[in-house]
């Protein structure tokens, strides 16, 4: 039963008290189920009073905060109080103006079109925003995309990755032109290391001045990061040398790229913690704020006229999660594992089981596609595929070989067994098909290289692996590449014995709604328990609900 904690002087009797709550003749509801209802009804304010040392809800009413007890009323010493907080009240109001949306909630990027354009769409309809998966897609599927999603949102918010492709530049500039082509005005940029002239290239083009002055850029950037170095330069202009190279170009004049000088490259930047795909297995709790302390050196520097603002990705796939983000100053949240589990997802409906059963530890590391030969790695799923054991094995030949031919017999054997179901030699002939038509420079460097021509067949596989997860395609499913952190095992926990446990089930605005107005709540519990009150375990607990039960929370009846 809920009781009134005596470890704060205002649970004291005697002792100064928060307030009164007064309701003209009518009485408190008391219990734990009273408290939990009028908690979790986000839409209304909630006030806890002193029921002869029990807990109770003042409905209606007045609230007198602080001062003496009213004269001549039936008043009630108030316990606690909390006001009405709807989910869009979370996260940074700049942030939703800027970019037309109702709440601060991102569906991330994930590539091959995993963040389909389903998603894009059902978000935009639902105040959110949605980021198309280009990365790794052909740029005909690229444009195709584009077509039907600004056929179908309008005016709606919406948005493109941009991934850097250090290996294959030409694709990068390539996209760049695509979106210039058919104005896609926000792009979601990730993998970066460093700017590159694409980039900057969008960020600037069609750069003005406003009629107040203030400088107008039509396309913006929201950058993914977990670097601070990274994010330095994000939040920064333009570097003078790459905006005078443009200028030599013709591409802009000198008058515009004064303009760039005035602006960052991204006045949004995701804070990208422990997260599946590209990630650095950053902690948020020590990532999120680094990266605002970083906005606000920045921002104080150049004196930006828009102040730069830091959401939150990474781990985030329960109310808690999501209110600790907002409490912490994210501007927005941006989920991603979690998105590729529900029905609008690009990928297979083996994927989206397979997503379902894992929990927080089924998660490790292995080589990425795009990056292989740097190094660089991925969080995916370990649960039920042998992706990561076979490609860090790929990794390790790549290290220690000088070319395919140098394989051990033995190792060759393996690879061409339950790799590539093919000699080493037919691998090389498909690969040099794909690049032939994707980029025909990388088959002349293959030719005189013969370590990179291992790199292009290995990753060949890694590229495939993915494909084959996303068509579902059951005779490789050992080889399965799936991207994934441990929320969604911090997600399949929490929605266990609800709708949502079964995938079939998950939509991504349904998922959306369900953690913000989860967060909602659980900012509320946190407000009324530091006021110096005991809650009961169930007004803390944020079951998931259907959309129209979401919404009668929402009521301020």
């Amino acid at each position: 039963m809920a009781t009134l904690t005596n470890s704060h002087p205002m649970a004291i009797p005697g002792a100064a008290v928060t307030g009164w709550w007064t309701a003209g003749g009518a009485r408190p509801r008391i219990g734990d189920e009273a408290v939990g209802i009028a908690i979790q009804r986000v839409g209304a304010p909630v006030a806890l009073v002193d029921c002869a040392s029990r807990l109770g809800v003042g409905d209606g009413g007045v609230v007198t905060l602080g001062g003496d007890r009213p004269a001549g009323a039936d008043a009630y010493r108030l316990m606690a109080f909390a006001p009405a907080l709807l989910p869009e009240r979370l996260g940074d109001a700049a942030f939703c103006g800027a970019h037309g949306l109702r709440y601060a909630y991102v569906a991330g990027a994930m590539a091959n079109g995993i963040s389909s354009a389903d998603i894009v769409e059902v978000m935009a309809r639902g105040g959110m925003l949605g980021i198309f998966g280009s990365a790794g897609l052909p740029l005909d599927q690229v444009e195709l995309a584009i077509d039907r999603i600004q056929r179908n949102v309008g005016t709606l918010p919406y948005g493109f990755n941009l991934i850097h492709t250090p290996n294959e530049p030409a694709i990068e500039s390539s996209v760049v032109d695509l979106y210039l082509k058919r104005n896609v005005r926000l792009v979601s940029a990730s993998a970066y290391l460093d700017l590159t002239a694409p980039l900057i290239r969008y960020r600037v083009a069609g750069i003005r001045r406003g009629a107040d002055g203030a400088v107008v850029a039509p396309n913006k950037v929201m950058a993914k990061v977990s670097r601070t170095e990274v994010a330095r330069k994000f939040f920064s202009p333009p570097p003078d040398e790459r905006l005078q190279a443009l200028v030599r170009e013709g591409f802009i004049t000198d008058d515009q790229a004064r303009m760039a000088r005035e602006i960052p490259m991204a006045s949004d930047l995701t804070a990208e913690a422990d997260s599946g795909g590209h990630t650095d297995n950053r902690p948020a709790l020590a990532l999120l704020p680094t990266m605002l302390a970083v906005a606000e050196e920045l921002q104080s520097r150049y004196e930006y006229r828009e102040r730069l603002r830091v959401g939150a990705a990474g781990g985030i796939a329960t109310p808690d999660s999501a209110a600790a983000a907002f409490a912490m100053g994210a501007a927005y949240i941006l989920t991603g594992t979690i998105n590729q589990a529900c029905r609008e997802s690009g990928t297979s409906k083996e994927v989206r089981e397979m997503l379902a059963k894992a929990t927080q530890a089924d998660v490790t590391m292995a080589p990425a596609a795009d990056m292989f030969e740097m190094g660089v790695k991925v969080q995916v799923l370990k649960w039920g595929t042998m992706f990561a054991v076979r490609s860090r094995k790929l990794y390790e030949l790549y290290r220690s070989c000088a070319s395919l031919e140098k394989i051990p017999t033995k190792a060759r054997a393996m690879l061409e067994r339950d790799y590539f179901r093919s000699s080493l030699s037919e691998a090389w002939d498909k690969t040099r098909g794909f690049f032939a038509a994707r980029d025909p420079r990388q088959i002349a460097r293959a030719l005189r290289d013969p370590k990179h021509k291992m790199a292009l067949v290995f990753r060949a596989y890694l590229g495939q692996s993915s494909d084959w997860a996303n068509t579902g395609n059951e005779s490789r499913k050992s080889d399965y590449q799936i991207w994934c952190g441990p929320s969604m095992g911090a997600f399949n926990e929490w929605v266990r014995g609800s709708f949502l446990e079964s995938p079939a089930r998950r939509e991504v605005v349904t998922v959306g709604m369900n953690l913000l107005v989860g967060a909602a709540v659980a900012t509320r519990a946190n407000w009324l328990r530091t006021q110096g009150v005991s809650l009961p375990a169930e007004a803390q607990r944020f079951a998931p609900r259907e959309l129209d039960q979401l919404q009668a929370l929402l009521s301020q009846n």
